[in-house]
Formats: C-alpha cells, sequence, structure tokens
C-alpha cells in the first residue's frame, strides 16, 4: 500500500503497517489499540492534543485543511477561543528564534515506509533535512521532569518519545542508508512560551532498539488474529467493554 497524506491514518494503513504511536498503543493496551484500529474505539476529544495539532498545522503548511476540520475553534462571533489564542502565541514565539525555525525549515511531513526486524513500519517528519537530521515537533505543557510508574523521568521517557525517535531514524536508514541525528523542536504552553531544540544521544536511541524488537511480533500475532488482545483492565475502552463475571475479594482491590 503506498502511503500519502490521505490514507497516512487510514485503518487499512493502519492494519498493514506499524508505526510509533500504534507501537506505543499497543504497549499500553493490546485490546485498546486493536479497537482503534478496527474503529470501534475513537479517542475522546482532547483540548491539549488539538492545540498540539494546530501549531503542527501551522509548521506544516495545512493550517486551512486544519481549520475547516476543527469548526469547534471558533466563537460564534469567528473569533479565535482562548486556548487557540495561545496556539498564536506558541508560534509567535517560535518565529522570533532563528535557530528554531532553522531546525524546523526542513521537508515537511515526509512520509516513509521501511522493514524493521521483518516487520513494515511507516513514519511521517516534521522536519527532514535530507542526508542531514530529524526533527519531530512537540507542544508539551512544560519540559518538566514527569512522575510516571513511581518515578520521576524525562518528558521524553515518559511519553515513549525514545521509542519514536528509534523508529523515525531506523525507516530513514532503511531507505537512505545513512543513520541521522535525532532532534526534538519542543515549545511549551506555558506563559510566556519555553522552547528547545534537543538532539536524542545515539545511546539513548539505541537503547530503544530492544524494545522494539520485543514487542513488534507479539502485536503483530494480535493483528494477524494469531492470539486475541490482552486487556490493561484500566483504560477507557476496558472500562467501557467491561463484562463481569464473578465477585472479586477485597485482597484484590490492592493489586496494582
Amino acid at each position: 500500500m503506498k502511503l500519502n497524506n490521505t490514507n497516512y491514518f487510514s485503518p487499512e494503513a493502519q492494519m498493514e503497517y506499524f508505526g510509533a504511536s500504534q507501537l506505543k498503543s499497543f504497549i499500553q493496551c493490546e485490546n485498546k489499540a486493536m479497537a482503534e484500529i478496527s474503529g470501534e474505539y475513537k479517542r475522546p476529544f482532547s483540548k491539549a492534543l488539538t492545540m498540539g495539532s494546530y501549531v503542527d498545522a501551522w509548521f506544516s503548511d495545512e493550517m486551512d485543511d486544519f481549520i475547516d476540520l476543527h469548526p469547534e475553534l471558533f466563537k460564534k462571533d469567528g473569533s479565535l477561543r482562548a486556548d487557540y489564542v495561545k496556539c498564536e502565541q506558541i508560534i509567535e514565539r517560535a518565529q522570533k528564534d532563528s535557530l528554531f525555525m532553522g531546525y524546523m525549515s526542513g521537508e515537511k511531513q515526509k512520509i516513509m515506509t521501511g522493514e524493521l526486524f521483518g516487520y513494515p513500519f511507516k513514519i511521517k517528519m516534521d522536519s527532514y533535512h535530507e542526508g542531514q537530521m530529524i526533527v519531530d515537533l512537540k507542544v508539551m505543557a512544560s519540559m518538566l521532569p514527569v512522575y510516571s510508574d513511581g518515578e520521576w523521568k524525562t518528558f521524553i521517557d515518559a511519553w515513549g518519545y525514545d521509542i519514536q525517535a528509534y523508529i523515525y531514524q531506523q525507516v530513514v536508514k532503511y531507505n537512505t542508508g545513512k543513520e541521522l541525528p535525532f532532534y526534538f523542536a519542543v515549545l511549551t504552553k506555558e506563559d510566556p512560551t519555553d522552547l528547545e531544540v534537543i538532539h536524542l544521544p545515539q545511546w539513548k536511541i539505541n537503547a530503544a532498539e530492544a524494545i522494539v524488537k520485543h514487542y513488534v511480533k507479539e502485536f503483530d500475532d494480535v493483528k494477524r488474529g494469531v492470539r486475541p488482545p490482552k486487556k490493561c483492565g484500566k483504560c477507557d475502552w476496558c472500562r467501557q467493554t467491561k463484562v463481569l463475571t464473578a465477585p472479586i475479594e477485597y485482597d484484590d482491590l490492592l493489586v496494582g
């Protein structure tokens, strides 16, 4: 299946290819990931994600299409709602920094496909500098450490962005033979907006290889119906589809 901007997120593309977001979704809950691929589950509206998508759309020159898809951005009088006025301020801040804009000046939304460990993967890069580097745009609440799984982590570790970096880098290498350095171009929703260009060291990217290699065969088996998807029992989809079969014990409340 040849991918383009129209079919990149289609159910057919999601079934045929793995991607960074899909792999992370499977790690969180196989049941929910498969429901999303099949169309049974649709992610609820998230103001935070929509704000990030607004800034993404500006950098990728897709703002007109984005506005057409999101009439909720505007009040009845046609003016932007406050959250998206903030997005405009974030964009204005980025434009004032020449280094940031330089890193974001590569080819926009470049699509590539390739094989990792014998399985098909797809990527869509925010700013691809051919033969030089890969840059991914992130719009975050802040760049402060995040408390996750009982410990403080960088936002990169907490949200699995190192997995994304590994997949992007290796798919580019599959196509070009070159292992390019990976950067995050980060903007925050703080007032005032903070910004950084963050180089992810190669040792950190390499460490994510084991995670991808460990999970991809398992999840391919699920996608092909070799085994049923496991339920995490905690996410919104598992709660929505939960069927009681017997009472639980008091001690079960302590699990997890």
